[in-house]
């Protein structure tokens, strides 16, 4: 089994859950811990137990941006190398289960763009929220300048990016920036309970072939939209969760899916 310096990672049940394990830092990103949640997201897509993820933050705060002990320092410089704005080598969109934020206090700068990739954000109605990285004198980071605008509009977006200002929870909520918002101590049980009912009422095939669509037809036309849900409808119908739905239904019952992606995932997709 891996050994992490700066997370943790266990499976329960079916869900895989992540937490960012730098409390004395606020869980401030770092290289060694952008590798660890990449290597952790890796680790729950090839795990035919692994149905659904959830990503926490030990202590009162899911992740207070980069790691800036560094001082001036942080930023002064670019000298290319193996540097990426991406920030994780896998992000939360590229793996097939569904990727749930549990967003248990405040995030800002990297820390709520990281967020912002997950499939579905459960925020913390106490903590403080802002992309704040024009007020420190660099852009953001990690894909937010395509995430954020599909998540809150343009002209939100805009605000949210231009300004670096922060937020609250409820705001977070009201723009549609998240799913849920609870207080911080519901946070992780509302985030597990909707891992749950994913991982137990759900196909895994259906639901890893569901996610490649919504992420497919992001930016294609109608026509085109028909023809990749065709395929992957067709690729769905026959196999051993299509017929064990529809008897599950029928017969009142709780499915027992079967799928495994390990096995079932078409073979000439990624």
């Amino acid at each position: 089994m891996p050994e992490y310096q700066q997370i943790r990672y266990e499976v329960r049940g079916h869900i895989a859950l992540i937490t960012l394990n730098r409390p004395e830092a606020m869980n401030t990103f770092t290289g060694i811990l952008g590798e660890e949640w990449s290597a952790a997201y890796r680790r729950a897509d090839t795990d035919d137990e692994v149905r659904a993820v959830v990503v926490t933050g030990a202590g009162k705060v899911f992740c207070a941006g980069a790691d800036m002990s560094g001082g001036a320092g942080t930023f002064d410089s670019y000298d290319g190398g193996n540097f990426s704005a991406a920030a994780l080598s896998t992000s939360a969109f590229e793996i097939r289960k569904p990727v749930i934020a549990a967003v248990n206090g405040s995030a800002v700068g990297l820390g709520l763009s990281l967020a912002v990739q997950a499939d579905f954000r459960v925020l913390a109605r106490e903590g403080k929220y802002g992309f704040l990285q024009v007020r420190r004198g660099v852009v953001a980071d990690a894909y937010i300048h395509w995430t954020l605008p599909r998540l809150v509009g343009s002209e939100r977006a805009n605000e949210l990016l231009l300004t670096g200002r922060r937020f609250s929870g409820d705001e977070a909520e009201s723009m549609g920036l998240a799913l849920r918002v609870v207080p911080a101590a519901e946070v992780l049980e509302t985030a597990l309970a909707l891992a749950r009912e994913i991982a137990e009422e759900c196909s895994p095939l259906a639901v890893a072939m569901t996610k490649r669509l919504l992420h497919e037809c992001s930016t294609v036309d109608l026509p085109q939209t028909a023809a990749i849900e065709t395929r992957w409808l067709a690729r769905s119908m026959g196999q051993a969760d299509a017929i064990e739905g529809g008897l599950a239904y029928v017969e009142k019952r709780s499915p027992a899916w079967k799928s495994r992606l390990s096995h079932d995932w078409p073979k000439d997709e990624a």
